[in-house]
C-alpha cells in the first residue's frame, strides 16, 4: 500500500531539530518523506507533486504549483510566522489547511519576558555587574528605584498564545492586568481574567508593558515616540514579539532620555550592528532572539505535527496547530526568521 507523501522543506528548521528520534522514526514509518530545498519544488514531476498530501515548512508556492498538488490537504508552517508567500485564497477555496506551530514558543517566551520584567524592576543585571566591578551598593541604598511586580499595574499589547501564557504567569503576582487587542472581543479578555483597555489606557496606566502583538499591514511602527511619551516615567517596556511593531529609533530615544526602561528579545536587524547605541545603552536589557529557542519547544513542535497528521489521516481537522484564518492571514507582515 502506498503511503501518503510529505514534502519536507522546514527551513530554517530541520526534521532532526523538531522531531525526537522516536517521532522521526514514526514519521518515516507512516509516510514517504521527500526532503528537498525550496527552489527544487517547481521542478518536481507532476506525478510526484500530485502525490503530496502534506507539506512541513512554509516554502514560497505559486498557484500553478499548488494546482499540480492535487492531493494536498495541509501545510504545516513550522517557521511559525505566517508569511505572505503563497496564494491563501486558492488554498482556502480548495479546503487546504494552513496551520502554524508557533504556540510551542508561548510558554518559554513568556517565562523570559517575566524574567526581564523582574530584572528591570529590581535592577538585577546592573547590580550583578557592579558586584563584579567592586562598585556594589549594599542593602536598602541599592533599591532606590526598585519596584515590585506584585500588585502592580501591567499592560499587555496583543493577546494571542503568548499573551495568554504571560497572563497565566502574571496572575500569581496578583497584578492588575489590562490588555489591548483590536482583533478580540472584550468578553474573551474578561473570561481570561484581564481587563479590556484602549491602547492609550494601556500606555498611560501601567508600570510594565509587554508587547506580544503580531506584525500586520496596519500596525508597523505603531509604537512610536508619541506612544512612549504617554508611558509613566520609569515604567518598563518589554518587546517579545516582532520589532516591526515598534519604531526602534523612537524606542531607543525614549530609553536614552531616561523616560522609560526597556527590554527586547527582537531587533530590526539581527544581529544588530556592533556600533549601534542599543548595545551599550543604560536602561536597556538585551536578548539575542533566544526567548523561545529551547530544544523542548522544538520537540513539542514535532509532537504537535504528529498529532495533527493523525487527525487528518482519519478525516478530521487539525486541532493542535493553529489554523490560519481567511480574513487575517494575508494581513500578516512578519519577517521570516533565518536562525533557530
Amino acid at each position: 500500500m502506498t503511503k501518503p507523501l510529505i514534502l519536507s522543506v522546514p527551513e530554517p528548521r530541520s526534521l532532526d531539530l523538531i522531531f525526537s528520534t522516536a517521532a522521526r522514526r514514526d514519521l518515516h514509518a507512516r509516510y514517504d518523506v521527500l526532503e528537498i530545498e525550496t527552489d527544487e519544488i517547481e521542478d518536481l514531476a507532476d506525478d510526484t507533486l500530485g502525490r503530496i498530501h502534506y507539506i512541513i515548512g512554509q516554502p514560497a508556492l505559486s498557484q500553478e504549483t499548488l494546482t499540480r498538488m492535487k492531493a494536498l490537504r495541509c501545510i504545516f508552517n513550522v517557521e511559525s510566522n505566517l508569511i505572505n508567500n503563497m496564494p491563501y485564497d486558492h488554498l482556502f477555496e480548495r479546503g487546504i489547511h494552513v496551520v502554524t506551530t508557533g504556540a510551542v514558543f508561548a510558554e518559554p517566551v513568556a517565562e523570559l519576558g517575566v524574567a526581564m520584567a523582574l530584572c528591570l524592576a529590581r535592577d538585577v543585571v546592573a547590580a550583578d555587574q557592579a558586584f563584579k566591578d567592586g562598585t556594589e551598593t549594599w542593602g536598602g541604598e541599592s533599591n532606590n528605584n526598585a519596584q515590585l511586580l506584585s500588585r502592580s499595574d501591567i499592560g499587555i499589547i496583543g493577546f494571542g498564545d503568548l499573551g495568554r501564557a504571560l497572563t497565566r504567569l502574571l496572575i500569581g503576582f496578583r497584578a492588575n492586568i489590562s490588555v489591548y487587542d483590536p482583533w478580540l472581543p472584550p468578553s474573551l479578555l474578561v473570561e481570561a481574567g484581564v481587563s479590556p483597555a484602549s491602547l492609550d489606557n494601556v500606555l498611560r496606566e501601567n508600570d510594565t508593558i509587554f508587547v506580544v502583538a503580531s506584525v500586520t499591514e496596519e500596525n508597523r511602527g505603531f509604537l512610536n515616540a508619541s506612544a512612549f511619551a504617554k508611558m509613566r516615567k520609569g515604567s518598563r517596556f518589554i518587546l517579545l514579539s516582532r520589532s516591526d511593531v515598534v519604531n526602534f529609533e523612537d524606542l531607543t530615544d525614549a530609553v536614552q532620555s531616561g523616560h522609560i526602561l526597556a527590554a527586547s528579545d527582537v531587533f530590526p536587524e539581527e544581529p544588530m550592528p556592533t556600533d549601534h547605541p542599543v548595545r551599550n545603552m543604560k536602561g536597556f536589557l538585551r536578548s539575542a532572539h533566544r526567548a523561545g529557542a529551547l530544544d523542548t519547544a522544538f520537540k513539542n513542535m514535532g509532537q504537535m505535527v504528529m498529532e495533527d497528521l493523525d487527525l487528518l489521516d482519519r478525516g478530521l481537522p487539525p486541532i493542535r496547530s493553529k489554523r490560519a484564518e481567511r480574513e487575517t492571514v494575508a494581513r500578516m507582515r512578519s519577517k521570516p526568521v533565518n536562525k533557530n
